[in-house]
C-alpha cells in the first residue's frame, strides 16, 4: 500500500501546468487537474464503463478491448507499467492486449496496424521512436481510434508521463550538491559531468536531459562547459556500459566523475563502466525513474534517483482511456508529480525496503533558478510545436 506521503507525490496538476480546460466535470473520482493517482474503486470503473459504452459503444459489441503497446516488456520501468495497466484493466472489467514494441519505430508501425487488425477500442502507446509517432498515429487515425502516448508524444495523442523539465532539473541540481558533499565544491570543479541521453526520442524525452544539465548548473554555474561530456544511451543499460567505457578514456584518473542519464538502467550502466574500471571512489551517480529500486538501496555511488513512480501509471492511463471514450474533454498532457528518491527515504515510498543512511546533506531545489530555465526554455526551436508540454511552474 502506498504511504501519504507517496499518494501526495503523485498527485497531477495538468489544468494548473498548462493553462488548459481540465475534464469538463469529476468523472467518477478522476479529474486530472487535482487526481492525486490513488487506483480507483471496482464501482468507479463500473460506472465509467457504463458512461463510456452509453457515449461509444464496444466495437465487438460486448465488452472493451484496449491495445497496450509496451515500450520493452523485459526492462524494470516497462514491467512495472504493464503490470500497473492489467491490473487497472481487470479492475475495470476490459480486455488488454499487449504487444512490445521492442525500443524500435518499425516494431511499434507494426504493433499499430495489429491493434486496428484486431478492432481494439482505445491504445495505450509506449513507443521510443519520435520519428515514427506521426506515422503509428496514422495507423490510429485512419481507424478512428484515440490513443494516450506515454513520455514521447504523437500527434493528435493525449499525452501522459513525465514533467520532463522538472523531473530534470531536479536530478541535475541533487547531482551538483550531493557531488559538493562527497568531493567538495573545489575538486567537484575539477571533474567531469557526463549525461546519458536518449536523441532518438526527440523534443520532450530531450527536455529531461537538458534540464539535467541546467539543474546541475544551477549549482555550479561557473562549470566548465568543456568537462561535460554526453552519449547517446540507446535507452539501454548495455549501451550505457559501452559508450562511457569508451568515454573513461578521456576523462583524467583521480578526478570526479558525475553521472545522470535519462532512466535508471542507462545510469546503471554508466555506473558498470567506472566500476568495471577501478575508479568507482571517483564516481557519483543520480538515476531518473526510480524503478531500479534495489539498485538505489545497494549501490553505495548511485545516491538517489528522481521518482517517476510506473507502477501507478495504470491508475492514470485506464481512467484517461474511459473518459476519452465516454466523450470526455482532457487536458492536451497529465503529468506525474516527482521527488527525489534517496536510501534515506525509499521506505517511504516502497515499503518492501528499509531506509537507510542520510546523505549527509539537506537537498534544496533550485526554484528561482527553476523559474528562469522555464522561461528559456519556452523559446527554444527544438520545441516548437510542444508549447503545451512546458509546465508554466
Amino acid at each position: 500500500m502506498k504511504t501519504f506521503a507517496r499518494a501526495l507525490a503523485l498527485g497531477v496538476a495538468a489544468g494548473a501546468l498548462f493553462g488548459a480546460a481540465a475534464l469538463a466535470q469529476d468523472f467518477h473520482g478522476f479529474d486530472p487537474a487535482s487526481y492525486d493517482g490513488k487506483r480507483l474503486s471496482a464501482e468507479q470503473y463500473a460506472a465509467m464503463v457504463a458512461d463510456a459504452t452509453a457515449a461509444t459503444p464496444p466495437r465487438n459489441g460486448e465488452k472493451y478491448v484496449i491495445g497496450f503497446a509496451n515500450l520493452q516488456r523485459d526492462i524494470a520501468f516497462g514491467v512495472a507499467v504493464e503490470r500497473s495497466i492489467q491490473e487497472n484493466a481487470d479492475l475495470a472489467g476490459v480486455d488488454l492486449v499487449i504487444a512490445d514494441n521492442r525500443l524500435d519505430g518499425p516494431t511499434a508501425l507494426a504493433n499499430a496496424q495489429s491493434f486496428v487488425q484486431r478492432n481494439v477500442d482505445y491504445v495505450i502507446e509506449f513507443q521510443t521512436d519520435s520519428n515514427f509517432g506521426p506515422t503509428v498515429m496514422n495507423v490510429f487515425n485512419e481507424d478512428g481510434v484515440k490513443v494516450v502516448a506515454i513520455d514521447i508524444p504523437m500527434p493528435g495523442a493525449t499525452f501522459f508521463g513525465a514533467n520532463n523539465p522538472k523531473s530534470g532539473f531536479m536530478g541535475g541540481s541533487y547531482l551538483a550538491q550531493a557531488a559538493i558533499a562527497k568531493f567538495g565544491e573545489e575538486r567537484v570543479m575539477e571533474g567531469y559531468f557526463v549525461v546519458g541521453e536518449l536523441p532518438q526520442s526527440g523534443a520532450i524525452p530531450q527536455m529531461r536531459t537538458e534540464g539535467q544539465v541546467n539543474g546541475f548548473l544551477s549549482v555550479l554555474p561557473e562549470f566548465d562547459p568543456e568537462k561535460m561530456l554526453r552519449i547517446d544511451t540507446k535507452n539501454t543499460q548495455q549501451e550505457s556500459f559501452t559508450q562511457m567505457s569508451n568515454l573513461l578514456g578521456r576523462i583524467p584518473e583521480g578526478v570526479p566523475i558525475m553521472i545522470t542519464a535519462i532512466n535508471d538502467q542507462s545510469a546503471i550502466g554508466m555506473l558498470r563502466a567506472v566500476q568495471q574500471a577501478g575508479r568507482e571512489a571517483d564516481v557519483v551517480v543520480v538515476g531518473n525513474g526510480a524503478d531500479e529500486t534495489q539498485a538505489l538501496v545497494d549501490e553505495a555511488d548511485l545516491v538517489a534517483a528522481t521518482g517517476y513512480f510506473p507502477e501507478t501509471y495504470g491508475n492514470y492511463l485506464l481512467p484517461i482511456a474511459l473518459a476519452t471514450l465516454a466523450g470526455q474533454e482532457l487536458p492536451p498532457a497529465v503529468l506525474v508529480n516527482h521527488v527525489m528518491i534517496t536510501k534515506a527515504n525509499v521506505c517511504e515510498y516502497y515499503p518492501d525496503f528499509e531506509c537507510g543512511e542520510d546523505p549527509g546533506f539537506e537537498y534544496q531545489f533550485p526554484q528561482e533558478e527553476f523559474s528562469a530555465y522555464l522561461t528559456e526554455l519556452r523559446q527554444e526551436d527544438f520545441l516548437e510545436g510542444f508549447e503545451d508540454l512546458v509546465p508554466a511552474e
